[in-house]
């Protein structure tokens, strides 16, 4: 059997032998069993995040993290609301399309790239724009792999009565981010990402008292959320077929993220990652698109070296012949590819990497 390639990407993840050996089984949607998995999984996604299990509950969601984002976007915002897009990236930018498409009122307000979003100049965006009630941002934004300040734009929403809605799809269980905190009433993430489960669902995090208000909302049938937690909380059983094999993998994922201490064990690994890719690729030549300062854990934008000999697709075929996988870029403004620190990888497989880089920089003949 050929070995698995490394993906240091966004997710879908390299995972775990165990992870992926939790998909070898079937399992019934109405087995008392797996209804059992889907109460535990949702109980620890809840506690993972720090919430109050009266306050907050999670709600799974068949599909990618778009899905969730789309099905929180279109849940949370009632029909005639609006909402304000913070947005400094491709993800900021999809969750505008969502709302386009869906027909549900919309200000994108955007920040460059290479900046974070302005609590500021949110706040005054919000003064200005009394009837957008909602505030959306992404926590990581996976285009340059910017953390935005998720806690001091809930902050300043919260002041002014607004509900927030973060996509932490590739950020919650390795970035921390208290549900206690005010303003915050969705998060949305995926089960192949940080936590290291296969792709198959999304999850959205709710405060109970923003959820409750929502039925009838929903521009969706399938994405509505509200529904989605009414048929859970009844019977425990998802309204349209689940993901089984994936949430047993979740399951085992879950586990191994206890294992390695939580959050703050994961992000330890993820930051040593990051230390030896953004090190290795400055050594041979390569600049980040972000400043040093913000440069975080999750994934790092590197830009295209000033050599005509460099073409990204030939760079990356030669590393995928070798067994690593990386990203292309989204900055809108740059030329850039990306490297992703998360998943089941370590420091000494990110050591492999740069030196698999180093040798096909030399094959194509690319000077630093």
């Amino acid at each position: 059997m050929t070995a698995d390639k490394l993906l240091f990407t966004p997710g879908p993840l390299t995972t775990s032998s165990t992870v992926k050996a939790a998909m070898q089984r079937d399992l019934g949607s109405r087995d008392r069993e797996f209804i059992a998995l889907v109460r535990d999984v949702r109980a620890r996604l809840v506690a993972l995040a720090g919430g109050a299990p009266d306050a907050w509950t999670a709600i799974l969601v068949q599909g990618s993290g778009t899905f969730g984002v789309e099905a929180v976007l279109g849940t949370a915002v009632p029909r005639g609301g609006k909402v304000l897009v913070a947005q400094n990236g491709a993800y900021g930018a999809r969750m505008v399309e969502i709302c386009r498409v869906a027909g549900i009122e919309v200000r994108g307000l955007e920040f460059p790239e290479d900046e974070p979003c302005d609590p500021a100049r949110i706040a005054a965006a919000l003064d200005d724009d009394p009837a957008a009630r909602h505030v959306a941002v992404v926590h990581c934004e996976t285009t340059t792999g910017m953390l935005n300040p998720v806690s001091a734009i809930a902050e300043v929403a919260a002041a002014r009565g607004r509900s927030v809605i973060v996509d932490a799809m590739s950020s919650f269980g390795a970035v921390p981010l208290e549900l206690g905190a005010a303003g915050i009433d969705w998060v949305v993430s995926s089960a192949n990402k940080c936590i290291e489960g296969v792709p198959g669902f999304s999850f959205a995090l709710a405060r109970r008292s923003a959820l409750e208000v929502t039925a009838g909302n929903a521009r969706s049938l399938s994405l509505d959320l509200h529904a989605q937690w009414k048929g859970l909380e009844a019977n425990g059983q998802f309204r349209f077929t689940p993901p089984t094999h994936a949430l047993l993998a979740f399951r085992q994922a879950l586990d191994e993220l206890d294992a390695e201490g939580g959050v703050a064990g994961r992000a330890r690994r993820y930051r040593r990652n990051r230390d030896v890719v953004v090190a290795g690729m400055r050594r041979l030549g390569f600049a980040t698109y972000l400043p040093e300062e913000r440069v975080g854990p999750i994934i790092t934008s590197f830009r295209f070296p000033d050599d005509p000999r460099f073409v990204f697709e030939e760079f990356y075929r030669r590393l995928s012949d070798r067994g690593f996988v990386i990203y292309p870029g989204k900055v809108s403004r740059a030329d850039c590819f990306r490297i992703g620190h998360i998943g089941r990888i370590d420091p000494e497989a990110s050591e492999r990497l740069l030196l698999a880089a180093q040798e096909v920089l030399a094959e194509m003949e690319v000077r630093s």
